[in-house]
């Protein structure tokens, strides 16, 4: 979640392991095997302590338990797959290019098309009621859906740990879940109490945040964008993943830049 601080890291792990061990235990192998590789491919070592290799391969690990179950061959794909992750990273790190999560997208959509399916899905657990309501709901599992979590406890340790850090990026995060949550409300989209259309809106509105006028501009241009672009791929059969954020706060920073170009030319003398 953008977080460059150890204990926020923590309780990332503290809530996803209370959500699931088995998605603990591959996302802490998945951060170590993308963190191994950069220091032996003898990648930045700032931004490897940092944390900048491990984050898109910790997905990774999650996410294929999540969607692919946890026998053998999720297990052996979870490793190539974490030093692909961090090695995309590397890629789009050296040249400047802010992709966020783009490399844990990318390699997860391509372990997925290989992987097969579970015979079997476990049926889900039912949703416990939640004080405050449907919005509150959607505010505490969009947190914990950030990284495949639908528990309350784990949503809450990770607005805590995104507070840790930064109260303006847990604020922006709150405020980003529940715009999402109404815009996904007026289009009917199911499953909004579960939180699974304000994940991406947490992540665009936590890398957005700030008290400027441009912060505030660029969170009422992403956060709705995600929704819709989420709403697409889910009505594609793509799993979302965090491809919404990446595209709605991607193309954000670009109109910004776009407009301040033009600013620019406007402003010079002929």
């Amino acid at each position: 979640m953008l977080q460059g601080n150890a204990a926020t890291g923590l309780l990332f792990l503290a809530g996803i392991t209370w959500g699931s061990p088995i998605m603990g235990l591959a996302a802490l192998l998945s951060a170590c095997c993308g963190t191994a590789a950069a220091a032996l491919l003898k990648y930045d070592g700032k931004a490897i302590g940092q944390g900048l290799y491990g984050f898109s391969a910790a997905l990774v690990g999650v996410a294929l338990v999540l969607l692919r179950g946890h026998g053998p061959l999720v297990w052996a794909a979870t490793v190539p797959g974490a030093v692909a992750a961090a090695i995309l990273q590397h890629f789009f790190l050296v040249r400047k290019i802010p992709v966020f999560t783009l490399p844990f997208v990318l390699v997860t959509w391509a372990l997925l098309a290989a992987l097969p399916a579970p015979a079997q899905a476990a049926a889900p657990a039912p949703l416990l009621p939640v004080l405050g309501g449907s919005y509150m709901a959607a505010t505490v599992r969009g947190f914990g859906q950030v990284i495949f979590q639908e528990r309350l406890l784990s949503g809450l340790l990770f607005i805590l740990g995104v507070a840790a850090n930064s109260r303006i990026a847990a604020a922006f995060g709150v405020a980003g879940a529940l715009l999402a949550a109404g815009w996904a409300w007026w289009w009917n989209a199911p499953g909004v109490d579960m939180g699974l259309w304000s994940f991406n809106a947490v992540l665009c509105a936590i890398a957005v945040a700030g008290t400027a006028r441009r912060n505030f501009l660029l969170f009422l241009f992403s956060v709705p964008l995600s929704v819709v672009i989420g709403l697409a791929l889910t009505a594609c059969g793509v799993p979302q993943l965090t491809f919404p954020f990446v595209a709605a706060t991607g193309l954000g920073l670009i109109l910004e830049r776009l407009l301040q170009r033009a600013r620019g030319s406007s402003l010079r003398p002929t």
